[in-house]
């Protein structure tokens, strides 16, 4: 336990209180040398960790443009363009960290110092003056006169001054150092305990990534493992083929390209003669395509069409001139002389050449008699239709086109729960929020159900900012995207961690009341489905969990399945609503989705874990419910779910792991039909046969 100076010693000055004050100053003076050491190399780790961060941005930027070099192959661009945004968001993380040791370390034990050790210094400056004045009083009151009673007097008066001056500052000097030992001991912990809470962030913001990732690890894994595959079996090809050719046509000669199934389409090199200078002769690479001969003087040039329609000219052997193995084509407006390297490979041009011409004549009469015979009855095929991918819905809502917090373009990022979109580096601090606050997902590389989207779209960043920042502009800034990520963090915690700019009514004797009422609003809006009112009474403080006594102890999930809105369930669900709780008469979301007849919510509630064989006070489970009330498409889902959970159970430990295959196909299409097509759930009766009725008979028996 630490000894403090004691005032009652002070003020005797004895030499046990000269002995503890000097311990004091001297334990004063060690822990300044080692809070400065402490300071100093957390500058230095800081700055190395910005160094770092620095070196680390250039090298993504480097793996960035690599990215852009395999443009062309689609798995290695996935790859490596996930990787760089996980990467770039970690490094976000690593320079929040930073800014926060510099916080906690540096700026909080600088506070100690410079708060208590420039006072003490002063204070102790004067304390050592007024004691030596003091003890100069002494030694002159001790050497005056007996016989000079005036001197005396003025020595005896100037002592008791002194030494009440000395006992006024060694009081506040001891006060000073006293409340020095008390104040570091907290700031001491404070900072460290700062510094291990910035560490925790750090790494608990790291696993929501990596966890976040793991699907499209695992994705790029078995794409890995098939590249790997693919890469070996290609390789052997080629070593295969290298091989053969090799074998079969490395022998010097001149090798052309014929395909005779195509028409005797033919490529290779020829020399073709100038029709301006006849001794002047040019190697070009010469082909037969679309009925045309074209060739390409250079790789680099475009190619150029010698004949455009080869029906009208004939090939024939050029015997006449002093080069060997010639041939020529004449058409009515030119001919041209062309030169082979063999005489076979001028046999196997003239003979491609003149197929070519003999296929066009035939394409030309196939093709007028399939044109008659389309005409006479045409047929129409339309084209397929073509869904937007996750990004594209999600910035057609209502301001998510830029960031709901700071304003920057394109966001990459949303919040399920809150139906906002946001920027990378927005997205790290809601992170840190929590996932009871807020829920981030990736619009590229994560995967998103039907009624998330949805959710992003009814709601969105101009809804919930009319929400959350109603009362902003009277208490704090915005942010803008170049702000600094500290003033980005306050603003974000600010607005959905504290909720300042929510709109409130004062506190008062009617604070309760008004909770009350935001509850009963989350209940009344859950059963509309109006999501906006949803989200106010929420921001208002209603608690999601709340039990409306009113309505028999239901909660906000429970009105939403009476209710029937899907994109109302999924909001509560998002929210941590909880699936399975159940009212004073023993019935949850599940049996009121199943009561009322809504299949959509039926399939998002088994989607997120509601027991489907809770019974209420009756005994009624869902599927009894369903059964009553007649409705085929949820007796099925529930019936489907009964049977893949059973299948589950009985196959134990060694069974095959996942749903069945049937069973997910079932639940995919009507999560996709209650979501884009709601309209086709219409209720259809449910027949139940002699033999089930027979079977609940010997069960009720």
């Amino acid at each position: 336990m630490d000894t403090f100076l004691d005032f009652e010693d002070c003020i005797r000055d004895s030499p046990a209180f000269r002995q503890s004050l000097d311990k004091c100053e001297s334990d004063m003076s060690e822990l300044e040398s080692r809070v400065e050491k402490v300071m100093k190399l957390c500058g230095q780790m800081v700055d190395a960790g910005q160094n770092y961060t620095s070196c680390n941005q250039l090298f993504l930027c480097a793996l960035s443009e690599f990215t852009a070099y395999h443009k062309s192959d689609g798995v290695i661009l996935n790859c490596l363009r996930q990787f760089n945004q996980g990467l770039q968001e970690m490094i976000q993380f690593q320079t929040m960290l930073f800014d926060q040791t510099q916080r906690a370390i540096s700026q909080q034990l600088t506070n100690l110092l410079s708060q208590f050790v420039p006072q003490i210094r002063e204070t102790r400056r004067e304390f050592v003056r007024i004691g030596d004045d003091l003890d100069s009083a002494v030694v002159k009151n001790a050497q005056v006169s007996r016989h000079k009673p005036v001197d005396a007097e003025r020595a005896t008066h100037l002592l008791l001054a002194t030494r009440k001056c000395y006992q006024h500052f060694a009081l506040d000097y001891c006060l000073q150092l006293n409340n020095f030992k008390v104040q570091q001991k907290l700031d001491i912990l404070n900072s460290v305990f700062s510094y291990f809470h910035a560490q925790y962030t750090f790494f608990h913001q790291g696993f929501d990534l990596l966890r976040d990732l793991e699907p499209t690890m695992k994705t790029m894994a078995s794409q890995l493992s098939q590249l790997s595959t693919d890469c070996s079996a290609k390789r052997k090809d080629l070593e295969n083929t290298h091989l053969l050719v090799q074998q079969r046509d490395a022998s010097g000669e001149a090798v052309i390209v014929c395909n005779p199934s195509d028409g005797g389409t033919i490529q290779g090199y020829l020399f073709k003669r100038s029709r301006k200078k006849n001794k002047t002769w040019k190697r070009c690479w010469f082909s037969t395509e679309n009925n045309q001969l074209i060739y390409l003087k250079s790789h680099k040039e475009q190619p150029v069409v010698l004949f455009d329609d080869l029906r009208l000219c004939a090939v024939k052997s050029l015997d006449v001139i002093d080069r060997r193995f010639c041939f020529e084509l004449l058409s009515v407006q030119k001919c041209c002389v062309l030169q082979a390297d063999s005489e076979e490979l001028k046999s196997a041009w003239m003979n491609a050449v003149q197929g070519c011409i003999d296929m066009a004549y035939r394409d030309q009469v196939t093709d007028q008699n399939t044109q008659v015979k389309v005409s006479s009855a045409p047929v129409s095929i339309p084209d397929p239709p073509s869904h937007p991918p996750a990004l594209g819905v999600a910035l057609s809502g209502r301001g998510n086109q830029h960031c709901c917090d700071c304003g920057e373009a394109e966001p990459r990022w949303a919040s399920v729960n809150l139906g906002i979109t946001m920027c990378i580096e927005c997205s790290g601090i809601h992170r840190s929020l929590g996932v009871h606050l807020s829920k981030v997902r990736s619009l590229t590389l994560d995967s998103w159900e039907p009624e998330q989207l949805k959710l992003l779209c009814v709601l969105g960043n101009e809804v919930i900012n009319g929400i959350y920042e109603r009362e902003a502009a009277d208490v704090l800034q915005k942010p803008s995207a170049g702000s600094p990520r500290q003033d980005k963090e306050q603003w974000i915690r600010s607005k959905y961690v504290e909720k300042r700019f929510v709109a409130r009514h004062p506190d008062g004797p009617d604070a309760d009341a008004l909770k009350l009422r935001a509850r009963q609003r989350l209940y009344s809006a859950s059963v509309s489905g109006d999501l906006v009112a949803m989200a106010e009474a929420l921001a208002e403080g209603a608690e999601i969990n709340w039990n409306n006594n009113e309505q028999e102890g239901r909660t906000a999930l429970i009105g939403s399945a009476i209710g029937g809105s899907l994109l109302a369930c999924e909001f509560l669900l998002q929210n941590g609503a909880n699936v399975n709780h159940r009212d004073q008469r023993g019935q949850g979301a599940l049996h009121a989705a199943a009561t009322y007849g809504h299949t959509g919510q039926v399939c998002l509630l088994l989607k997120r874990g509601a027991n489907q064989y809770a019974a209420d006070e009756k005994g009624n489970d869902p599927l009894s419910i369903a059964i009553e009330t007649a409705h085929a498409d949820i007796v099925t889902l529930l019936r489907m779910a009964r049977m893949n959970e059973e299948m589950r159970d009985s196959e134990g430990f060694f069974g095959s792991v996942g749903d069945d295959e049937t069973f997910q196909d079932i639940f995919r299409d009507f999560s996709n039909m209650a979501s884009h097509d709601p309209e086709k759930l219409t209720r259809r009766p449910f027949i139940r046969s002699s033999e089930e009725e027979q079977q609940d008979e010997e069960e009720k028996n």
